[in-house]
């Protein structure tokens, strides 16, 4: 059985809805469970449900690395931190994945210096699922790395669409490069240097050419590469005008008694709507690039969200996710 390593005491809404979604995705997806933290809580926790018949470990440590602190010189100074301990239980054969909501950069780093790069890999980078008006699409490096190079965005692009036809079960996806224009000589150095790259490779990778901002959400593209600094700002540009579009409808139904009448008759499809672009559907993001499993939920991550990053998880490691890419490079 797979057992996936949780930071227990990571995220806003710490160790609650993290020990919560957890246990929700071992009885679902039936794995076991390494929960890592302040023991005491976790056990508090573990006592609201029925576990009966669940293979749980707890591991126990008083060491969390907090939002705010920065990630390197938080790991020399917390050697025992909760990220720290899930991602050695992955290093250590105990667990086969890990799934952290608290800092993205502690987890990046730990996993980076924990579990080391895959070979041919010079940075891994973190590949996240979007909703689109078609299908899922994936967005790769959304957060790794601020500053890239182009061979980094060639491997992005390998392992992203790797993530895409094992994960997401897409037999041949496309796979685009983010940029101002769909023209070859549009864009930054770092773009007409990657797209050079990418054209060459373009029968291997399926390559489309340049994707606009404007057509992320279209679908047309199952994988959009960029550096990590545009796709950090597209994850939080999409997050946040989910949020937005959907308060501003639910304003609208409440401005009269006619509205709310038809808010109601209209609840059910905007549920579907919403259910679609709500990040929590899809659990977290895969560090990509690591000799191991690691992924990375929302900081403000709630049980539901938790227990979709224990199925990413798991499908990770049943697709050999990380053979594959070795393969592809």
């Amino acid at each position: 059985m797979i057992r996936i390593a949780i930071d227990a005491m990571g995220g806003d809404f710490a160790p609650v809805e993290i020990v919560k979604g957890a246990v929700e995705g071992a009885k679902e997806y039936n794995v076991a469970l390494q929960l890592v933290g302040d023991e005491e809580q976790i056990k508090f926790e573990l006592a609201k449900y029925d576990i009966n018949g669940l293979d749980i470990q707890i591991t126990h440590t008083d060491e969390v690395i907090e939002m705010g602190e920065s990630p390197t010189k938080a790991l020399r100074q917390k050697k025992k931190a909760s990220i720290v301990l899930s991602v050695d239980s992955v290093a250590k054969g105990e667990s086969q994945a890990v799934v952290a909501a608290g800092s993205t950069g502690a987890a990046m780093a730990s996993s980076l210096f924990g579990l080391g790069r895959l070979q041919g890999i010079h940075r891994p980078a973190i590949c996240a699922t979007l909703p689109s008006k078609k299908k899922h699409i994936v967005l790769v490096d959304a957060g790794a790395n601020t500053d890239s190079e182009p061979k980094n965005l060639y491997q992005s692009a390998i392992m992203g669409r790797v993530f895409a036809q094992e994960v997401l079960g897409y037999e041949n996806p496309t796979v685009g490069l983010m940029n101002i224009g769909e023209e070859a000589g549009k864009g930054n150095a770092l773009a007409k240097e990657t797209f050079a790259i990418l054209e060459n490779k373009k029968e291997e990778l399926n390559f489309i050419g340049n994707i606009e901002g404007r057509d992320v959400l279209v679908g047309d593209c199952h994988v959009i590469v960029c550096d990590g600094f545009v796709g950090n700002v597209i994850l939080k540009v999409v997050e946040g005008t989910a949020v937005v579009l959907f308060d501003l409808i639910r304003e609208q139904f409440m401005s009269s008694p006619f509205a709310k009448i038809l808010g109601g008759l209209c609840k059910p499809l905007f549920g579907n709507i919403k259910k679609k672009m709500d990040y929590s559907e899809y659990g977290g993001a895969l560090l990509l690039g690591v000799k191991g499993i690691t992924v990375i939920s929302h900081g403000s991550s709630k049980a539901h969200a938790i227990k979709n990053a224990v199925r990413v998880a798991k499908e990770a490691v049943d697709k050999d996710i990380n053979g594959k890419i070795v393969k592809g490079l």
